[in-house]
């Protein structure tokens, strides 16, 4: 069985690399999750909401690397990247991509 990768397939795993290896939100992400997560309970409410900041700071510069690029294409090429580009970052960063879900 041969497997089908889209025509941005490469291209937004570049994108996706380049983003993991410049940015220290994902290592604040988790650190930020593992202070609320073993948080008393009266510190865990405000932790949790130190680690939202860093959850929508993700998925804000995710949602500005996908437009910047679809901005260049026309518009029904520009759908199936950013498509491609959403699939991608949900498999890749899981729920630190969630912002993307509610940008569509």
């Amino acid at each position: 069985m041969i497997l089908r990768r889209g025509r941005f397939h490469d291209l937004v795993d570049r994108q996706l690399d380049l983003f993991a290896s410049e940015t220290e939100l994902l290592s604040e992400a988790a650190e930020a999750d593992a202070a609320w997560s073993t948080a008393d309970a009266d510190e865990s409410e405000e932790l949790y909401g130190d680690y939202q900041l860093v959850v929508d700071a993700i998925g804000g510069a995710l949602h500005e690397i996908r437009e910047t690029y679809a901005a260049t294409l026309d518009g029904e090429t520009a759908d199936e990247y950013r498509s491609s580009f959403d699939r991608a970052a949900r498999k890749r960063f899981g729920r630190l991509a969630s912002f993307l879900e509610d940008t569509g």
